[in-house]
C-alpha cells in the first residue's frame, strides 16, 4: 500500500510521464532547436512582432469561422436566414460573427503593416528573395479570402459589391468573360456564386494560405531574422532567447489584439443588412471594404482596361523588388528612383483610400445588432472582467520575461 502511494506522488507521476515520453517520442532535437532560436535585439526589434501577430489572427480566423461553419447553409434561398439565426438565436452567434469580421480586418491591416515594415527594413534582400515572394503570395491570398466571405452573408451590400468586384476581370481580351464566367458559375450572381465562394472561403483558401505559411515560416527559420538596411551583426547588442523572453512579448501582443477584437466586436456588432434581390435596383453609395477602396476608386478614374494592367504592373514590381533593389543586397542606400516609386505607390493607396471614404455611405444605416440594452450590459461587464484578465496576464508575462533577462545578465557577468 505505501509502494502504491508513494507511486501516486505527484513529482513521481511527472517523473514517470516525462520517461514514458522519452521512450517513445525523441524530443531532443526539438528542446535542442528551441533552445538555440534567438531573436536579435535592436532599435527595431519590435517589428519582429508582427509575423507572429498575424499568425495568431489567422488562428483566430480559423477557429470562429468553423464555428459558424456549424450554422451557415451556403444557399440562396437559407443564406441570409442563416446568418440572420446566427446574430438571434445561436448562443454567442452574434459575438463570434462579430470576431470573425473585426478579425479579418485586423488581419489584413496586420499583414499590410507587416509588409510595410518589411519594404521599410529592406528584409526582401539577398538572400530572402523567396521568403519575400511567399510572404506577397500570403497577401494576395488573404485578400481573397475576404473578397470571398464578402459574399456570403448575401445582403445588399455584399451581392452589389461582389458583382462589381467580378465585373473588373471581363474587361481583358480574350480570357475575360471566361474569368467572370468562372468566378460566378454562370453569367450572373446566383446561387451557384455562393457555393462557389463558400468553398474557396472555408477550404481552398486556408489551405493554400496554411501550406504557404508553413513554406514561409521554414525559409525564415533557415535564414533567421533580417536585419535592418546597413546594420552589420557586430550592431545588435544582444540576442533574447526566443521561447523564454521573446515569447511572452508576443503573447502579451495576441493577448491585446484578443481584448480589442472582443471589444470591438461587443461595442460594434456585425451587420446583417438587408436580403440581396438580385432584381432590385441597387443602392447608392455601395462600395466594399477598405482594403479594396483604393482598388475600387481606382477603377471608377480610369478605364478597367488601364486599371488592370496597372494593378498588374505594381504586383509584378513588387514581386521583383528583391531583385531590383540590387543596392540593398551590397547593404548599399536605396537608389533614388526605388525610394521615388514607393513615394508614388504610398501616395496613390493613401489618396485613393481617402476619396473612397470622403464620398457616400455603404448604401444603408449601420443597425445596433442583434439583442439590447440588457445584453449590451452584461457584454460590458464581461469586457471589464476580460481587460481585468488580460491585463494580469500581460503583468504576469512582462515580469516573467524581465526575471529572465536579469537571471542571463547574472550569468554573463559570472
Amino acid at each position: 500500500m505505501k509502494r502504491l502511494l508513494a507511486s501516486l506522488e505527484p513529482g513521481r507521476l511527472r517523473a514517470g510521464a516525462a520517461a514514458w515520453l522519452r521512450e517513445r517520442i525523441d524530443l531532443g532535437p526539438a528542446l535542442a532547436w528551441a533552445a538555440k532560436k534567438t531573436v536579435p535585439i535592436h532599435r527595431h526589434s519590435w517589428m519582429y512582432l508582427f509575423g507572429g501577430a498575424a499568425l495568431f489572427l489567422f488562428t483566430l480566423q480559423v477557429a470562429s469561422g468553423v464555428l459558424l461553419m456549424l450554422y451557415y447553409h451556403p444557399t440562396q434561398a437559407e443564406a441570409y436566414e442563416s446568418v440572420e439565426t446566427i446574430m438571434a438565436e445561436v448562443p454567442f452567434g452574434w459575438l463570434i460573427r462579430s470576431v470573425h469580421m473585426w478579425g479579418a480586418h485586423l488581419f489584413i491591416g496586420l499583414v499590410v503593416v507587416h509588409l510595410v515594415a518589411k519594404v521599410v527594413g529592406a528584409a526582401y534582400r539577398k538572400p530572402r528573395e523567396l521568403t519575400w515572394v511567399t510572404g506577397l503570395c500570403l497577401l494576395g491570398l488573404v485578400l481573397a479570402s475576404g473578397f470571398s466571405g464578402y459574399l456570403l452573408p448575401w445582403n445588399e451590400l455584399s451581392y452589389y459589391a461582389t458583382l462589381v468586384g467580378t465585373q473588373i476581370p471581363g474587361s481583358l481580351p480574350l480570357v475575360g468573360d471566361w474569368l467572370v464566367h468562372f468566378l460566378r458559375g454562370g453569367d450572373q450572381i446566383t446561387g451557384d456564386t455562393i457555393t462557389r465562394f463558400y468553398a474557396a472561403h472555408v477550404l481552398l483558401l486556408p489551405l493554400g494560405y496554411g501550406g504557404l505559411l508553413a513554406v514561409h515560416l521554414t525559409l525564415v527559420q533557415i535564414q533567421g531574422q533580417s536585419l535592418p538596411l546597413r546594420m552589420s551583426p557586430d550592431a545588435v547588442r544582444d540576442r533574447w532567447p526566443f521561447f523564454s523572453e521573446f515569447m511572452p512579448t508576443e503573447l502579451c501582443l495576441w493577448l491585446v489584439l484578443f481584448g480589442l477584437i472582443a471589444t470591438l466586436s461587443v461595442l460594434f456588432p456585425a451587420e446583417t443588412g438587408v436580403k440581396a434581390d438580385p432584381l432590385a435596383p441597387a443602392p447608392e453609395g455601395i462600395r466594399p471594404e477598405w482594403y479594396f477602396l483604393f482598388l475600387f476608386q481606382t477603377f471608377k478614374a480610369v478605364p478597367e482596361l488601364v486599371g488592370i494592367p496597372l494593378v498588374g504592373l505594381v504586383g509584378l514590381f513588387l514581386v521583383l523588388l528583391p531583385f531590383l533593389d540590387r543596392r540593398a543586397s551590397r547593404e548599399q542606400r536605396r537608389s533614388l528612383w526605388l525610394v521615388a516609386v514607393f513615394a508614388l505607390l504610398a501616395g496613390w493607396v493613401v489618396a485613393f483610400e481617402v476619396m473612397a471614404l470622403a464620398g457616400p455611405g455603404r448604401g444603408h444605416p449601420p443597425e445596433a445588432g442583434a439583442g439590447g440594452a440588457e445584453r449590451l450590459a452584461r457584454s460590458l461587464v464581461s469586457l471589464a472582467l476580460l481587460w481585468a484578465v488580460i491585463g494580469f496576464m500581460v503583468y504576469y508575462l512582462w515580469q516573467f520575461a524581465r526575471e529572465n533577462r536579469r537571471i542571463r545578465r547574472l550569468y554573463r557577468r559570472e
